[in-house]
């Protein structure tokens, strides 16, 4: 071969090499979020994108160690009037079996710096004990954006505490409320609702977490619209449509009920994520018996845990759910509703039922007493990345009896964990609460039998 047709070999191949580089990296660039993780059960996992621009997609699927063997396809594409996002839904998978996945877009491979995995769901009952896994939650996930925030000192702080969320590999995440913030000029447009989502969706710090732990919601005022706001809302139904745009949860209210609540099982936990938003009174309601969840979506909530066999049966609530001295949004500022619920579940003498909570702008663990029942604890964390509540020494509130001793944390983003753990009649919860270095602040334990009435 001569020295000129070795030259043109290696330039051609420099060539290719460069183009398909070039390539890549624009496909890559096509990726505006995710892949997400949504709902994820025995046969059927929910997976969510967002793209660029308008895109054909394919998602492709196989069981972790049979990378030889036939993959799974799916194709599909994103659309402008979804805001470029998907969801896939992925049937048929095979029960305890954890799954790799990549994506390609528009003939090439997404290639991100972190794995992209699930594992279904395990068949158990009747069989073996519960499996043990693991959730981490939080609240109040402020990204700055300086055009349209107020002057003055940054309201958001670093996102990296979305990083230390990561490396603790949550099997589940929950998000309890304002995990976005809306400002002034998006409350009444549905375009801007929509990029304020999108704004926040894309962080960076955010997309290891994304991909590899389940991803459920619920809402409270700042990603349902301004700030404490209700039923009166004028934009309600359309941000309604933002939130299941944005996430991939297992359901959203009922066929009677609009809203964002749904219950989610996995192993022997279920949760039951409320919506204190769509059909709330206003705070500042007079009438006695004014609506927090409202009368259709509370029974719904009886129902649901009278007919639920989990061990923990975890209500998450945007606000506070039995704080008796927070003065500021919360269910105990709706009585009629509030006592409602309590004395149902004296009633029905209903085990395993905590609450976990967001919005406060700080963290504790509350304990309530109940007369010839066991105590309601209620697992409050926040903030991810917003400002914290550092004046809470100024308020009444700092001695609240309520909360169990060395569980507070008021002056640093936070966020918490939980580990559903141990034998059968035996199972125990483990809290945990993480700083903003990503160290343990404090750690606490509930078992099934603190849950049971004596």
């Amino acid at each position: 071969m001569s020295i000129y047709t070795l030259r043109r070999y290696l330039t051609l191949l420099i060539f290719f090499l460069i183009a398909g580089f070039v390539q890549a990296q624009e496909n890559e660039s096509l990726l505006e979020a995710g892949p997400m993780l949504g709902y994820v059960e025995m046969q059927e996992a929910n997976l969510w994108i967002q793209t660029t621009k308008p895109v054909s997609f394919e998602l492709t699927y196989w069981k972790k160690g049979e990378e030889d063997a036939p993959k799974h396809v799916f194709r599909s594409s994103t659309l402008a009037l979804e805001s470029n996002t998907a969801q896939v839904k992925l049937t048929d998978l095979d029960y305890g079996t954890t799954y790799q996945y990549e994506l390609t877009i528009d003939g090439q491979k997404v290639n991100l710096p972190y794995d992209m995995k699930f594992t279904t769901q395990q068949l158990w009952e009747w069989r073996k004990p519960a499996p043990d896994f693991s959730v981490a939650m939080g609240s109040c996930l402020y990204i700055n954006d300086s055009e349209f925030d107020r002057p003055g000192t940054p309201y958001g702080k670093s996102t990296e505490i979305l990083k230390h969320i990561n490396n603790q590999h949550p099997d589940m995440m929950l998000w309890l409320g304002d995990n976005v913030y809306y400002r002034e000029p998006d409350f009444y447009s549905k375009k801007r609702l929509d990029y304020r989502f999108k704004d926040a969706r894309n962080t960076p710090e955010m997309q290891p977490l994304l991909a590899n732990a389940i991803n459920i919601a619920t809402w409270d005022d700042h990603d349902y619209g301004p700030n404490n706001s209700d039923r009166s809302y004028r934009l309600r139904e359309e941000t309604l449509d933002i939130f299941k745009r944005y996430w991939a949860n297992p359901g959203y209210g009922t066929s009677e009920t609009d809203g964002v609540f749904t219950k989610y099982k996995y192993s022997d936990v279920e949760f039951f994520l409320m919506d204190n938003r769509y059909h709330r009174a206003p705070n500042n309601f007079k009438k006695e018996g004014k609506a927090f969840f409202g009368e259709a979506q509370l029974q719904w909530l009886k129902d649901s845990l009278v007919g639920s066999n989990a061990t923990f049966k975890i209500v998450v609530v945007g606000n506070q759910a039995t704080n008796k001295m927070n003065t500021h949004e919360s269910f105990t500022a709706y009585p009629h509703e509030q006592e409602e619920l309590m004395e149902f579940l004296d009633e029905h003498d209903i085990p395993g039922v905590l609450f976990l909570s967001g919005d406060r702008h700080f963290t504790e663990l509350l304990k309530t007493d109940r007369e010839d029942n066991y105590p309601i604890y209620e697992f409050t964390s926040s903030p991810l990345s917003s400002g914290t509540y550092g004046n809470l020494q100024e308020s009444e509130e700092y001695d609240n009896p309520q909360r169990v001793d060395g569980t507070l944390v008021y002056d640093d983003q936070n966020f918490g964990m939980m580990y559903i753990k141990g034998d059968e009649d035996n199972r125990r919860l483990v809290l945990e609460t993480y700083g903003s270095d990503g160290e343990k602040l404090w750690d606490y334990t509930i078992t099934e039998n603190d849950l049971k009435n004596k």
